[in-house]
């Protein structure tokens, strides 16, 4: 297992499980035995997900499962009927906030049979088997273009990929690992007691070059964001909230009036609906600075060549004292380009290496440090432009929800499919009780944003001309 993964692994927490979660929503019901069926010829193709994780700590790996048992990780559940007071929203709850067997492959899906004849299948995978990007590809491979027309079984991915090699690929091949030059670090005790007390400072020793060591010391420095209600202790119990679809095409039509990206236009109708939601409940956000944590994609442009992680992260300071949506949006396109080209993603990706190979106790100081200057995680994922099909039935919609880590309590996922985008919320329930608050927020901040720049004044005749 790469130091990467393996740091994934060992950020599992009660309070905060290291799972990412899917949804695909169907009109018409999907039967089981053809899920399992595509189970079996289109995902288990890829070694990975036949394998468990043996070991703890950083000796943990990977270990074939001989007791592999397709019924243990394709379940079927029938949603109680209507008026029963358990909803589709409590129920993924619940599956969220369950923790995956680690003696099994840590991955299961489970077929919903919903109260108006149509299904839902709600994926959790472990984080360590693979990111968001790799994930997308594995679940694209089992779809179809047409609802007869099955494509074969995809190309297993290689066994092995280069330990190191992400690392070496963005800080450069005479870069040292940062977990050995951390363990290295400690054998000084004077340093290993600077580091269990202040563990970002042992970037010094992960990370070499001056751009890159300018980035550390930045991150090492960041103050902790304020201390708003999305901070403060964390229960076992999340909760989920969706919004109905945007349309892609309007949200394109936004972004190149603005001259933007779709990303900031969508970055900025969270941070007011954050804003909504932080005044409801009495929140000061005059002087507030709410920071989220985005992931960054480092692999190399072409196909896919392995699972596991492969990403960086920046730290993004939401706008929220803004209120004129417009304004709200030239300033997070503002910050996002100042953050273009910044070192801070191969700078976490050094820190999540750290984390797979330090001692425990480093390693949980170490994932307090980095989540400790954020409340929240946005991740916006680029799906599948056009309609898939699954075991037979066109996949109405789809979304996903990013897992937090250390003490963040709240995530934001979007995911564009088929021309719509997706807008999902992930909360503890301690943190944030009625996340379908922000969820329905999100969905006023766009149409506010739509409708001020259809008002905006046209060119004159005389001016076009």
């Amino acid at each position: 297992m790469s130091a990467v993964d393996r740091a994934w692994l060992r950020m599992d927490r009660p309070t905060n499980l290291m799972v990412i979660c899917g949804m695909m929503m169907f009109r018409h019901r999907l039967r089981l035995a053809a899920v399992k069926a595509l189970v079996q010829q289109r995902l288990l193709c890829f070694h990975r997900f036949r394998q468990r994780i043996d070991g703890s700590g950083f000796d943990a790996h990977w270990q074939n499962d001989e007791t592999f048992d397709v019924d243990w990780h394709v379940r079927h559940i029938a949603l109680p009927e209507q008026g029963s007071g358990v909803g589709m929203e409590e129920l993924v709850g619940v599956l969220v906030s369950t923790p995956l067997d680690r003696s099994k492959p840590m991955w299961q899906f489970h077929l919903i049979d919903d109260s108006g004849g149509g299904s839902v299948l709600l994926l959790r995978i472990h984080h360590c088997y693979g990111d968001g990007f790799a994930m997308l590809h594995v679940i694209s491979s089992m779809m179809d273009e047409a609802p007869n027309r099955a494509h074969p079984a995809p190309v297993d991915l290689p066994r092995h990929a280069a330990a190191g090699s992400a690392l070496e690929r963005v800080l450069g091949p005479v870069t040292q690992a940062a977990g050995a030059a951390l363990r290295t670090a400690l054998g000084a005790s004077a340093v290993g007691k600077d580091l269990l007390a202040h563990p970002l400072h042992g970037l010094g020793y992960a990370v070499t070059g001056v751009d890159y060591a300018l980035a550390a010391t930045a991150i090492a420095v960041m103050p902790p964001d304020s201390p708003t209600r999305l901070k403060g202790p964390l229960g076992v119990m999340k909760r989920v909230a969706w919004t109905p679809p945007l349309a892609l095409g309007e949200v394109k039509a936004i972004a190149g009036a603005m001259d933007c990206s779709v990303n900031d236009v969508l970055v900025a109708c969270i941070a007011g609906a954050l804003r909504r939601y932080l005044q409801e409940q009495g929140e000061d956000l005059e002087a507030a600075e709410v920071r989220a944590l985005v992931p960054v994609n480092l692999r190399p442009p072409g196909p896919l060549t392995a699972l596991g992680n492969q990403f960086g992260l920046v730290f993004l300071d939401l706008p929220l004292g803004i209120a004129e949506p417009l304004a709200r949006v030239l300033e997070v396109h503002r910050r996002m380009r100042a953050l273009r080209g910044s070192k801070q993603p191969a700078v976490s990706l050094a820190i999540l290496n750290a984390m797979g190979v330090a001692p425990d106790a480093l390693n949980q100081r170490l994932s307090d440090a980095l989540s400790g200057n954020a409340s929240l995680v946005i991740s916006n994922v680029h799906g599948i432009e056009q309609p898939r099909y699954l075991a037979g039935q066109r996949i109405e919609r789809q979304m996903f929800w990013v897992p937090q880590s250390g003490g963040i309590g709240l995530g934001i996922s979007m995911l564009s499919y088929a021309g719509e985008v997706a807008f999902g919320v992930l909360a503890d329930a301690q943190r944030v009780p009625e996340p379908a608050s922000i969820a329905h927020h999100f969905k006023a901040e766009f149409e506010t944003l739509l409708l001020t720049l259809l008002l905006m004044p046209w060119p004159s005749a005389a001016r076009r001309d």
